[in-house]
């Protein structure tokens, strides 16, 4: 299993948490709900610092940081983080979803659950300066867009592009922490 590449020396990442098999299940505020709840609970809790993110059909984007740049506890957080949601969405697709959704979550190979959730890699790339923050970000909040679900960035509710690219600021459903380079 990929482990989170987290180094000392960078604090800032950039994590993709992809469904198992590219289930589309955040196709309704109820699923992505439970990400963003879970994110400000961490928020609140856990000294977790969201700077964006983008819920997408079949994944979540992600650019975090822990308040005191502290990489161990944030390896934690996360940790903790993807098992709750795991467990959650888990617990809904098979009370809600199709039979598939369910059959496909608990058709796993791995010995050590009965089920699983989120895929196992979670692609952290450590961001260690502005252009590759500005890149990163633009390609998150571009997501949405590319993808034919809207046509204007601003326009997708479980993103942070709303909050960051208007004047005033959009509404979050995500406490969102500014990076100041």
């Amino acid at each position: 299993m990929e482990r989170y590449q987290l180094y000392p020396d960078k604090p800032i990442y950039f994590l993709t948490f992809s469904v198992i098999e590219w289930l589309p299940v955040f196709i309704n505020a109820d699923t992505c709900l439970i990400i963003t709840d879970s994110l400000n609970f961490c928020h609140r809790e856990k000294h977790l610092r969201v700077n964006a993110f983008v819920i997408m059909p079949t994944h979540v984007h992600l650019t975090l940081f822990d308040v005191e740049f502290d990489t161990n506890r944030l390896r934690q957080t996360l940790m903790d983080w993807r098992k709750y949601t795991g467990r959650q969405l888990a617990d809904y697709c098979t009370r809600r979803l199709p039979a598939a959704f369910h059959q496909t979550i608990t058709n796993t190979k791995r010995t050590d659950r009965q089920r699983q959730f989120w895929q196992q890699s979670r692609h952290p790339v450590a961001i260690d300066n502005l252009t590759f923050w500005q890149t990163k970000t633009s390609y998150l909040h571009d997501n949405p867009r590319r993808k034919g679900l809207v046509t204007d960035v601003t326009h997708w509710r479980f993103s942070s592009a709303a909050y960051w690219l208007l004047d005033p600021p959009g509404k979050s459903d995500v406490i969102l922490t500014g990076i100041e380079w």
